[in-house]
């Protein structure tokens, strides 16, 4: 099975080939043919952040090459695929229309499936290309816009476990490089500059640490850095890159707690989990992904963590969630709507509709 996967919710511009096999039990991991993502920080960095008019514009004139190149590197033709997905949100709304756009208009043209893909799904579902992970799983999803703890049941099948009441992890990085004049993306400096810094001179908070609910809150966080940056102003170098080791290592304390939380509440609802996946470009983060081992360790199961590459954005985890769905014999109509917003608990599966656990959403 042969899915071209097209991923266009925020800053960058994707998409992909990937192969699903078929063995015994439909778990084998996939192969990915091609996967093309053309990034547009350079477009974005003097506003310090992402544009959605410039995103929105940007997808507009790379999106047909970037499909052309997907196909090339595969060595196919467009009427080789058996199914063409799309993320269909959540995201920026003007990037998700170009996207499912141009995937509609390519399935109109070549008479296959619509698959209107969850973007967050496709974070979900990758460790089963890359490894094979078998359901259920413990899924920890951190990026820029996301913060969750889900079990992962079954495709379509997703019950949210625990999510952030504010900020997302991935966010209050961004907003903590803003506010210490770093660069842009902000989580990667802030992680720079940790590692040279005193990560104990400065007493910052663990919101919600200790509660038995496994949600986060980084709010509290973010303002008690900035109420220390402003207290020891004008800052020196030393003084930034401490602010950063405390503020990762704050992150870190209450990712460890609220992941707890989140493996005994797994545990009593769903039973033992097959592993701990990881997933989002936050994984990326040394200091995270080490709090991520333990408490893997800790729960005696194996930790999943996608490459770098399919951590963040792009278009063979879209491609994937497609070959996923195409497999049960699911598939969109041409008049799918895009979605800014879409919970991950309210993607239908094949069979049941999961539980729905907190209002918070995507």
């Amino acid at each position: 099975m042969l899915v071209l996967g097209i991923e266009t919710t925020c800053d960058e511009t994707a998409a992909a080939v990937v192969e699903r096999g078929e063995g015994a039990d439909g778990t084998l991991p996939g192969k990915i043919l091609s996967n093309v993502v053309l990034s547009q920080t350079a477009e974005h960095a003097a506003f310090g952040g992402v544009v959605p008019e410039i995103a929105a514009r940007a997808h507009v004139d790379a999106l047909d090459r970037i499909i052309e190149r997907a196909l090339a590197d595969a060595n196919l033709k467009i009427d080789a695929i058996d199914g063409v997905a799309a993320a269909a949100g959540p995201g920026l709304i003007g990037g998700v229309i170009v996207g499912l756009t141009t995937a509609k208009a390519i399935a109109m043209v070549t008479d296959k499936p619509l698959l209107a893909i969850n973007h967050l799904e496709a974070h979900a579902l990758t460790a089963r290309l890359t490894s094979g992970a078998q359901f259920p799983y413990c899924l920890f999803l951190a990026s820029g816009g996301h913060t969750q703890i889900v079990a992962v049941q079954g495709v379509g099948n997703y019950t949210l476990i625990g999510t952030t009441q504010d900020d997302a992890i991935g966010e209050a990085f961004d907003k903590t490089a803003k506010l210490l004049g770093l660069g842009y993306p902000g989580g990667p400096q802030v992680e720079k500059e940790a590692a040279r810094g005193n990560a104990t001179r400065f007493a910052l908070p663990r919101p919600m640490q200790g509660r038995p609910e496994p949600d986060f809150s980084l709010s509290g966080l973010k303002t008690a850095l900035r109420l220390e940056a402003e207290r020891i102003a004008p800052l020196t170098d030393q003084d930034v890159a401490d602010l950063c080791a405390s503020f990762q290592q704050a992150v870190v304390e209450l990712m460890l707690d609220r992941l707890r939380a989140g493996m005994k509440m797994f545990r009593g609802r769903f039973g033992a989990p097959t592993a701990l996946v990881a997933a989002g470009g936050v994984a990326a983060n040394e200091a995270i992904r080490k709090a991520l081992q333990r408490v893997a360790f800790e729960a005696g199961i194996k930790l999943v963590v996608p490459p770098g590459e399919l951590c963040t954005d792009n278009g063979a985890m879209i491609a994937w969630a497609g070959a996923e769905r195409l497999a049960l014999g699911l598939s969109d109509p041409l008049d799918f709507a895009p979605r800014a917003r879409w919970p991950l608990d309210e993607v239908a599966g094949p069979q049941t509709k999961p539980l729905r656990v907190s209002q918070q959403g995507a």
